[in-house]
């Protein structure tokens, strides 16, 4: 019902028969004497048609749902969801909930702002917006009905920048984002979250906005406000929260991700995280003086989780330990824990911990050759040394460390344990369904299975869907689960490497030794109900 569009939707109506070209002019009359007014409201105001009737027509030629919204209509008490000043500058009004969704009655849907506005507001409660379309008369008579039972306490009119900036982030922490992008498009600012690993649009904010909102990032993440080029900054404001912050300008402007770092977070049990196995041999695999032990995995799987996690289970008064970190994402009691900035490497920070007396030390991540090589002479010397590295598995390591000019009597003698890993969805623990496993799954499972030297019976054993639900917003996935696969490094092993054996050859002798495979434990945890193979085949392309 945009002024713009008056004359098409007008022309649309009468093809459509609703009403006559006389009524159009009428309505066009009426219009120049309330040039504020849209066609579809004149034509209301002039009882042109059954008010039903025009303005679920109007709703079908916008694309949107047209209601005849009354008082009687407003299921909810409004203030709880959104204040009476927003409402009013909007011309919104959220009228019912039902199935986790809030449905929202606009006068005017091609306001694309006022969309978003409200859509953003609502998402920091928790809550799908549903958007209807209904005549401005009965929109501004509702909001004068329910101003008798106004707030007294409103606070200014409209959302400001710094509220909509706020909002953002406490709507990425309430929805347990990891990561918070805002990126300027071509004619919009669009906010996407990360949640569970997969990126989700929350708003497209008003293109106008642009600038405020970043001069708004800058300032509370400590950035220059007239430098227009990459910079990385950190937000403090929120109690529990470390938000570290990263600038890129691109085409269209200069966008931010935020990636939220919960402080004090507690560190669970590697068990609780999906690792498989019994505890007496995880102790084993990861409590050995003279080595190394490294996570590996892309970036964004865990490695860091997984490490705390471990460091945690060490963590002893009798031990000294100390990690090298970049940066340093939860502070653990007991440890001594050192962050990378700009002055300062991995390998210059490793150097100076080897002459503080450690027992245990965490780096971060092996990057170059020379963190490599101290990692090593300090793994050589009666210190157990836990790392992580970027390879697909944890064959690759092996192949990592040759290419960065570590030898292979120095992988061989030093590397103990190699712990690769993927995380995965989690089905919804709310809304999950069990059925039958498919003809087609089965023989992918059977498969997989013998092909890594494993076999299981299906006949009895079933899987799970999710439908999705308000706990998990629709999804079908609440939170994820590791999968991980171990690679103990026995004397035959050893023997390969030094002798400069390939990754195929390491790998058929390790499928000798009890090693099981990334797929094998994504294969489990679906037998188990845990996941899809549909989620098992984002990661590792299963078929």
């Amino acid at each position: 019902m945009d002024l713009k569009r008056r004359q098409p939707i007008g022309v649309e109506l009468v093809k459509r028969g609703i009403v006559n070209e006389e009524d159009i002019q009428k309505a066009l009359d009426y219009q120049r004497q309330h040039p504020n007014t849209k066609i579809g409201d004149c034509l209301y105001e002039l009882e042109a048609c059954d008010p039903y009737v025009l303005i679920t027509t109007i709703g079908e030629i916008l694309g949107e749902k047209g209601i005849l919204l009354s008082k009687n209509s407003v299921k909810i008490n409004v203030e709880e969801y959104i204040s009476l000043d927003i409402a009013k500058k909007n011309k919104a009004i959220p009228f019912e909930i039902e199935n986790g969704k809030i449905k929202v009655c606009f006068a005017n849907t091609v306001n694309r702002k006022s969309i978003e506005t409200i859509r953003l507001l609502l998402l920091n409660k928790g809550l799908i917006m549903d958007s209807y379309i209904t005549f401005e008369k009965e929109i501004v008579q509702i909001l004068k009905s329910l101003e008798g039972k106004a707030n007294t306490d409103i606070r200014g009119s409209g959302i400001t920048v710094i509220n909509l900036v706020d909002s953002i982030i406490k709507t990425g922490i309430e929805k347990r984002a990891s990561d918070i992008h805002i990126e300027p498009m071509a004619t919009a600012v669009r906010v996407r979250y990360r949640i569970d690993g997969e990126l989700f649009t929350a708003a497209n904010l008003d293109k106008e906005k642009q600038q405020q909102i970043i001069g708004r990032l800058k300032a509370i993440s400590n950035m220059h406000q007239e430098k227009q080029e990459a910079q990385d900054g950190r937000i403090l404001l929120y109690e529990d929260y470390n938000i570290r912050v990263s600038s890129q300008p691109n085409v269209y402007g200069e966008k931010f991700v935020l990636r939220l770092l919960k402080k004090n977070e507690n560190i669970k049990n590697i068990f609780d995280l999906g690792y498989y196995g019994e505890e007496e041999e995880f102790k084993k695999s990861v409590n050995k003086k003279n080595s190394i032990t490294i996570v590996a995995a892309p970036t964004g799987e865990g490695k860091t989780t997984s490490l705390y996690s471990i460091i945690d289970s060490l963590n002893k008064p009798e031990i000294n330990i100390t990690t090298i970190e970049d940066p340093v994402e939860i502070r653990i009691p007991g440890l001594n824990q050192i962050e990378i900035d700009n002055r300062t490497t991995f390998a210059g920070a490793l150097r100076t911990v080897l002459r503080q007396d450690p027992d245990i030390i965490l780096v971060g991540e092996i990057r170059d050759r020379e963190t490599a090589e101290i990692a090593i002479q300090a793994g050589q010397t009666g210190h157990y040394v836990l790392s992580t590295i970027h390879t697909i598995d944890s064959i690759e390591v092996i192949n990592r460390l040759r290419k960065i000019g570590i030898s292979d009597y120095d992988i061989s003698s030093t590397l103990a344990t190699i712990i690769s890993q993927r995380l995965i969805r989690r089905i919804c623990p709310k809304c999950k369904k069990e059925r039958e496993f498919t003809k087609e799954e089965k023989e992918i499972i059977t498969n997989i299975l013998e092909k890594n030297g494993e076999k299981i019976d299906l006949k009895d054993i079933k899987t799970f869907d999710s439908s999705g639900c308000d706990y998990c917003n629709g999804t079908g996935f609440y939170d994820r689960i590791g999968i991980f696969e171990i690679l103990n490094m026995t004397e035959p092993l050893k023997e390969l490497i030094i002798s400069g054996a390939s990754s195929m050859e390491i790998r058929r002798k390790a499928l000798e030794e009890q090693y099981r495979p990334l797929i094998v434990d994504g294969i489990m945890k679906v037998i188990k109900g845990e996941t899809t193979l549909e989620e098992l085949n984002k990661k590792l392309l299963v078929f």
